[in-house]
């Protein structure tokens, strides 16, 4: 008899960081917990989104499904006025507040969402393959090529999905999911070698 509550999945309950510590690097895919990084959903209509990428560093795409990164900073085009704007390593607060001051009296939507989504890399010669035994999305380079990002799912969980080298992915998930993708991933990268 299991120890491990019954909480409707086959997987234990453990935190995201001991997985991702007992995580070995693997021939066909490897998994890293990425750096915890400052999170901001934007949504602005036109006169915002020059604003709003200057004062960020860099100029938010307006390509549907596509991203722009500057240093470590990303901005990912989520939809025709929807961006997230990732600064791995950052605080939110000083970012809040050079955007507020870029955006004061335009109509714009910012908000911290840095404590709801951890990000995980999916790398190597196998990702794709990883990747697609909980995505429904073809992962193919020619069909997701680099630099290119989207909302999908893994499994029963909502992601955001970017493609920043032709063998590395990078997941940005809620919290409360991570653990369960995590478990997932694994689950499907032993079958890589």
């Amino acid at each position: 008899m299991s120890d491990t509550p019954n909480t409707g999945t086959p997987y234990p309950i453990v935190p995201l960081e001991a997985l991702a510590a007992a995580s070995r690097p693997g021939v066909g895919a490897s998994l890293r917990l990425l750096p915890a990084a400052a999170r901001l959903a934007f949504r602005g209509r036109e006169a915002a989104i020059g604003p709003a990428g200057a004062a960020f560093g860099l100029e938010l795409p307006r390509t549907a499904c596509r991203f722009a990164a500057a240093g470590t900073r990303a901005a990912l085009w989520l939809g025709p006025d929807e961006w997230i704007l990732l600064a791995p390593g950052e605080s939110p607060a000083p970012l809040v507040e050079t955007l507020e001051a870029a955006l004061a009296g335009l109509p714009h939507a910012l908000v911290d969402v840095s404590s709801r989504s951890v990000g995980i890399e999916v790398s190597g010669p196998r990702a794709a393959f990883v990747l697609n035994q909980g995505c429904p999305l073809d992962l193919a380079l020619e069909a997701f090529p680099v630099g290119m990002c989207t909302r999908t799912v893994f499994a029963k969980a909502e992601i955001v999905l970017r493609r920043t080298a032709t063998d590395i992915f990078l997941i940005d998930v809620w919290r409360s999911f991570a653990p369960y993708i995590w478990q997932l991933l694994e689950e499907a990268r032993r079958g890589t070698g």
